[in-house]
């Protein structure tokens, strides 16, 4: 007897200290995942905070009528044909007299943005009384002097490693000691579309791509995901055919994504002439790719309701059908949208379906409509990414965290949908 509770002891002692192990590596794996989540989401933060925000340089302008309103018509839509790009210079050469040839103010000249031409026009347009007036004015900076501004530490670097030279170097000390240099809000990244320039590119013009490619996708492949699901699970025959729906739509799910995009390419644009980089063709492309997803998830949810709320509906003389609509799909309407949402953040994460149908076009409009041309925001970030000037990098964490956002609150809603209208039988 001894012998076997010694055994019985050993034996237990074994399986608790295989126990402690598999919690160790658990535990373990857990906190390498949650330290590399840490890590890769403080560097995007710390490399995209600096998106938000943008360098303006204070100069005094004169509004010179001449340029603006050479002949005194006071009408604004006259001042869209001023030079403003002269009032710059002007203003530029009047801070720093020192600069006379031409060569030398051409590398001043790259201090202040071409946008703040389209900034000068504007105010000029909406306030009339301003011509024939000097008035300091903060415009935008280049992204040259945007990044050297952004990091202080590129001062001290040799002139052959920085982005400016020292003549330059010593320009942008000047408008520091002056006080003339100031960080501002950097608005252009929430209200434009890509630009060539990295201090007049935003996010704007991908977001409503991304909006407008979803609502396709969602208008698509819910109602058919859904009447699928429904068939499928609750009213089609059992038997070869249904089997091999069935087993093909499961392999569906496990296909590439960008398989959906050369085949997108082969029927939508090359068969039905579908315009190329618009948001309805991407919607068609990813509604391909969630419909398996989205019909997955409905016949999941239909099997968790209980086959007694079918048989009490059939019971009190209702048919299959409206067992199956009326009282079945109600309540398994809660699995079905968190199935639904968490297709569709999948779907906004995709960029290489879309790069195969176009969409990987530089688009500097905004969208208006489901058939302009238009890119969405995992593409930006690629398109921002590859590109060569240091001010995009700051840009490409900036959209991966506009992207992350969106992400999280489509999963938040989902995790809220399920426990809020979630039943338990």
């Amino acid at each position: 007897m001894s012998k076997n509770t010694e055994l019985i002891s050993k034996s237990l002692e074994k399986r608790h200290r295989s126990e402690k192990r598999f919690r160790f590596f658990g535990i373990l794996g857990i906190g390498t995942a949650v330290i590399f989540l840490i890590t890769i989401l403080s560097s995007i933060f710390v490399e995209g905070k600096g998106a938000f925000k943008s360098t303006f340089i204070q100069l005094e302008i004169n509004f010179d009528q001449e340029i603006i309103d050479p002949n005194k018509t006071n009408n604004p839509e006259e001042f869209k044909f001023a030079n403003y790009k002269l009032l710059i210079n002007d203003a530029l050469k009047n801070y720093f007299p020192e600069v006379k040839d031409r060569k030398t103010f051409r590398d001043l000249s790259v201090f202040i943005s071409s946008a703040a031409e389209q900034n000068l026009m504007k105010l000029a347009m909406e306030n009339i009384e301003i011509i024939g007036e000097s008035k300091k004015i903060w415009l935008l900076a280049s992204s040259t002097i945007d990044v050297i501004h952004k990091n202080p530490q590129m001062e001290n670097f040799l002139e052959e490693d920085r982005l400016i030279n020292n003549i330059q170097m010593s320009w942008f000390n000047a408008l520091k000691k002056n006080g003339d240099i100031k960080f501002g809000l950097n608005t252009n990244f929430l209200s434009n579309a890509d630009s060539t320039e990295p201090e007049q590119a935003g996010i704007l013009g991908s977001m409503l791509g991304s909006f407008f490619t979803l609502l396709v996708t969602l208008l698509l492949c819910f109602p058919v995901a859904v009447a699928s699901g429904v068939f499928l699970e609750e009213l089609a025959p059992k038997n070869k055919f249904t089997d091999f729906i069935e087993i093909n739509i499961n392999n569906l799910a496990a296909v590439p994504s960008i398989i959906f995009g050369l085949l997108g390419l082969a029927i939508f644009l090359n068969v039905m002439h579908l315009p190329r980089s618009a948001p309805i063709v991407g919607g068609m492309v990813l509604a391909l790719m969630t419909l398996p997803t989205i019909i997955i998830s409905t016949r999941a949810s239909l099997k968790a309701v209980p086959p007694s709320i079918r048989e009490a509906a059939i019971g009190l003389g209702a048919t299959k059908f409206q067992a199956v609509t009326h009282h079945v799909l109600p309540q398994s309407m809660p699995g079905i949208l968190t199935g639904t949402i968490i297709g569709m953040s999948q779907a906004l994460g995709e960029s290489a379906p879309l790069l195969m149908i176009g969409m990987v076009a530089f688009i500097v409009d905004i969208p208006g409509s489901l058939t302009d041309s238009a890119t969405v925001l995992p593409v930006q970030i690629y398109l921002w990414k590859s590109t060569a000037a240091r001010g995009f990098v700051e840009l490409t964490a900036a959209g991966i965290m506009v992207l992350l956002t969106f992400l999280v609150i489509m999963n938040s809603v989902a995790v809220f949908v399920r426990q809020k209208f979630e039943k338990k039988w």
